[in-house]
């Protein structure tokens, strides 16, 4: 995979998914059953770990990244998935305080695009499956 291929992986990811920030109303997409069709696509990842879900109007990034570090220093192996990103789309999910790689943005982007048509979900829906 180049640094291109990449990039033009993330753009397609941006381009095909209704994004709430970009598209307003449009992109909501009320329920859950989106994204139990994805999980289930997915082989359901989400039953396969214990996670910590931080929710609220502010201090959210603040509050994840410090208990990530709290957790890690105390042996815990720790994934962290936050938005939006600052400079390259690898920063919103980060392993043991490393950025994922973008082969595995790359890859994992190509799977999204063999989705049945019957699942169609939103960026945040997307981006939610790769963490």
């Amino acid at each position: 995979m180049t640094n291109e291929q990449y990039q033009e992986a993330v753009e397609w990811l941006f381009v095909q998914a209704p994004n709430y920030q970009i598209d307003g109303q449009k992109a909501y997409k009320p329920g859950l059953g989106n994204i139990i069709k994805l999980c289930d696509f997915f082989g359901n990842p989400q039953e396969k770990i214990k996670c910590v879900h931080i929710g609220g109007t502010n201090g959210k990034g603040s509050s994840s990244n410090m208990l990530a570090s709290v957790l890690q220093e105390s042996g815990y192996k720790i994934g962290l998935y936050n938005s939006p990103h600052l400079i390259d789309f690898t920063e919103r999910i980060k392993v043991n305080g490393n950025n994922c790689d973008k082969e595995f943005v790359y890859h994992f982007i190509q799977k999204l695009k063999n989705l049945p048509e019957d699942i169609q979900p939103s960026f945040f829906e997307f981006t939610t499956i790769m963490a």
